[in-house]
């Protein structure tokens, strides 16, 4: 069983906004695939078949600060193995459109990650960062701001290729995962 997690804040006040990234691929793939979400543990979650392996997509609705309160909640529910995990959240470090596939590493700084890696206890967590690119306004102030509709075209663009990682991460090794797909990042 895998378990992939769409990070961000619940409530119409944080649709399109930098910090629900995370929220905006699991929506994408979501209604790409005709899927309804359920509410259980503090979370919306969908279950589905991939490649014959039963997937769960997971957005915690505790906040983006304590994602992973909800996340050890399916982990230990569902008996998931942290190395069938991949999360997906927003990034700084990288521009609008832009992704990278990692196999583990620290939050730095995402206060979100920061808590998965807390309940979890393991920074081995596979992840999708997506790019939301730098500013010079307070970082508090800046995730929880809109897209620009220039940046939204971006990111639809972009979240095709997020899906296509989803419905790979159940079928390949996750070495050959990041070779795929970690190249792919011109402007969309």
């Amino acid at each position: 069983m895998k378990l992939i997690v769409g990070l961000g804040n619940p409530g119409k006040n944080y649709i399109n906004t930098r910090h629900n990234m995370g929220f905006m691929a699991i929506d994408f793939y979501a209604k790409k695939n005709n899927l309804s979400f359920k509410n259980k543990f503090n979370g919306l979650y969908s279950e589905l078949l991939i490649n014959g392996e039963k997937v769960i997509l997971l957005k915690p609705q505790t906040f983006m600060n304590l994602s992973g309160e909800c996340l050890r909640e399916y982990v230990n529910y569902f008996h998931i193995n942290i190395e069938d995990i991949l999360i997906i959240y927003d990034d700084k470090d990288f521009d609008v459109g832009h992704f990278k596939i990692k196999k583990s590493g620290s939050s730095a700084g995402h206060n979100g990650v920061k808590n998965i890696v807390s309940n979890l206890k393991t920074e081995n967590i596979k992840r999708i960062r997506l790019g939301i690119s730098k500013n010079e306004i307070p970082l508090i102030d800046y995730v929880l701001q809109k897209f620009s509709d220039e940046d939204l075209k971006k990111i639809e663009n972009m979240m095709p290729t997020i899906s296509n990682i989803i419905d790979d991460f159940p079928k390949m090794d996750f070495e050959l995962l990041m070779t795929k797909y970690n190249g792919i990042n011109n402007e969309w």
